[in-house]
Order: structure tokens, then sequence, then C-alpha cells
């Protein structure tokens, strides 16, 4: 069976560099919906792109990436109700009708509500996008005021499917988190890739999700590299801080590890992406030039000691050169090849540092 995937879609200025909070890797959820007869809403959720397999049938009938609702035969429409992964300040939305061409709602409005618990039906729903039309096989992006939300709640007019809901924000952490060590380039932390060199065989989004590699294709890795050079990627903090330990993860790659990997950093204020590219060359180094091993985590921390080695693991202190607070950092791979996961431990900065 022969499979296609969805076609990109240009985000909108307003948009760049905000988190999709409602992303199933950082425990987006569905808690509630009408209806999901043919495909499931959870779907939606999804961060891959939507896909569609040709010849894919189940005991419902074709098999769709995303969340569709059988025919309606009655007067009303189909809703589902999101939890985020986490509360953000919501700037906009993405609606994809990706594959969904004779099976696509007329239309779709979206309301919102913030509460500290799962329990959004107490809450006071506040409308963000109007009841608007929608198109077969787009995306559809809405930008709304900017607003502290948990749990987003979508209506399709009067029924059909949906590939993707994108919800487009900034992270808000929980005030108890203030002193916490976090890992501060993470997707629930609001951490974003902002740009990198290569991602033939892997993104180095991949970098950042939670849990770890499942395998070799869950990581950045790429190509191999036939002229001088090496590899980078640059990756924005969801929050400034200093960092306390590091840990790079190569688990799976075991005939293409990098050779070493240095880290560098940078505190850039009201910063846009194109400019960082350029200047990341002359940031402070953070970590300096490490040898890595295949498939091991190795861990680095500010506080100097000894080195320590056990399977698939390997602790050096003392590496992390002292810093000022931080929201960038430049991940150098020499020359080439793959890393499953990055981890910046460490904790906010206060505003006034």
């Amino acid at each position: 069976m022969s499979t296609v995937i969805a076609k990109a879609a240009v985000l909108p200025a307003a948009l760049h560099g905000l988190t999709n909070l409602a992303d199933v890797k950082i425990g987006a959820s569905v808690l509630a919906c009408s209806d999901e007869f043919f495909a499931k809403a959870e779907r939606m959720l999804q961060s891959d792109p939507a896909r569609f397999i040709a010849g894919k049938y189940d005991d419902h009938g074709k098999w769709m990436d995303g969340w569709e609702t059988r025919r309606k035969r009655e007067a009303g429409y189909d809703w589902c109700i999101i939890r985020l992964g986490v509360p953000g300040e919501v700037h906009g939305f993405d609606i994809d009708t990706s594959f969904f061409t004779g099976n696509y709602p007329v239309s779709a409005s979206i309301e919102g509500c913030y509460v500290a618990d799962d329990h959004p039906a107490e809450a006071d729903w506040q409308h963000l996008v109007a009841n608007s039309a929608l198109t077969a096989d787009q995306h559809h992006f809405f930008q709304v005021t900017a607003q502290k939300l948990s749990h987003i709640r979508l209506n399709i007019f009067p029924d059909g499917g949906i590939a993707r809901l994108r919800v487009y924000g900034r992270v808000i952490l929980n005030p108890q988190q203030a002193d916490a060590v976090l890992d501060l380039i993470a997707l629930k932390n609001g951490g974003r890739i902002v740009a990198y060199s290569d991602a033939h065989f892997g993104h180095p989004s991949h970098l950042l999700n939670p849990d770890p590699a499942q395998n070799m294709g869950d990581g950045w890795e790429t190509q191999r590299r036939r002229e001088p050079g090496h590899d980078w990627c640059i990756i924005a903090l969801g929050q400034a801080g200093h960092i306390t330990e590091i840990t790079v993860d190569t688990a799976h790659f075991k005939g293409n590890f990098p050779a070493s990997c240095s880290i560098q950093a940078a505190y850039v204020r009201a910063a846009i992406d194109a400019q960082l590219v350029p200047q990341s060359l002359f940031w402070s180094v953070l970590l300096p030039e490490q040898i890595l091993s295949m498939d091991q985590l190795h861990h680095y921390r500010i506080n100097s000691g000894i080195e320590s080695r056990i399977k698939n693991h390997i602790e050096k202190r003392g590496e992390i050169l002292p810093h000022q607070k931080i929201n960038y950092i430049r991940l150098n791979m020499y020359p080439d090849g793959g890393i499953s996961r990055l981890r910046l431990w460490g904790t906010l900065s206060d505003s006034s540092d």
C-alpha cells in the first residue's frame, strides 16, 4: 500500500517561535468528544504530518489519519474537548484537513478555557475562533488575541474529519517550578529548534522529545559529510536560565554516532531566528568539545570532581564552563552522525539577572 505524507504549510510570521501546545508528545489528550466512529480524535494531536495510506481499511471503513465522525442524520454538530499538554498563552491555531476531501467539515469554531484541573465543563468557555468555512485538504490558520488557556473545544459543522489540530502558544510554567531544576530545552518547557545544518535522516526536533528514543529514526541524524565542516543546530530555551547539567544521548546510534560534540550558548534579547545563525558562530563555549561513544548516555556537570563510567553511562564533572544566563544554544556535532536526545538541566534566571 502506497503512503503519501501531507504537504508542509508555511506558518504565518506571527506564529513563528511558538510551541504546539496540543502535541501528544508533551501530554495533550482528548477528554471527550461527541463521536469518533471512523477515526479516533486523538490522531489529531500527533506531531507527525498526516498520512494517506491507499487501500487501508478497518472495520469502520477507510482508515484516515485524523479525527472523523460519522455522517450526521439529525440536527446538531460534532465537538471535541482537548486538554493541552501544558497551559500556555495561546496565539493561534491550525485546523488541518489534509487528505479529507469529500468528508471534511463545512466549517469549524474553537472555544477555550483555563482551569487548574480536568473539569472544563464547569469553566467559563471563551469564544476564540468564530464559525469559519473550511476547505478540502488544506491548512487553515487563525490568529487570536493571546490569552492563558488549558483546554480547547473544537466544534465542527455538521460532521466530518480533521487531520491535525495545532494550538500555537507560549508555555506558562507552574510558579512552583521557579526554583526547581528543569530541562530548559524540553518541548513541555517551551524549547524549540531555531535552525540546523542538515536533517536528512532525522529532524533535530527529536532531540527535545520527552521520552527515550525508540529507535535510530527517533533522533537527529544528518547525511554523511563529504566536505570539510561539521553539522549543527540552534535551540531556543523555553526560558532563560543557568545550566548545571547536560545530557547527550547517542542511544541506537552505533555505526553512525558523532566523533564528538560541543555546545555554545548566549543570551540574546528580542532576537529573530534569521539573525541567530551567523551570530551563533561567535557565542561563548558552554561545553567544550567532548568525545562521544556509541549508544550511550553522556552526562556533564558544572561542579568539579571525577569521571565515572558504568554500562551505557559516561559522566564527567567540571566540563560545563561558568556562564551567565542563556536563552539559546548551538549544538555542534563533529563531523556528522546522529544524536537521539539532548537535555539541558538548570534553573530559571531571575528577570533582574
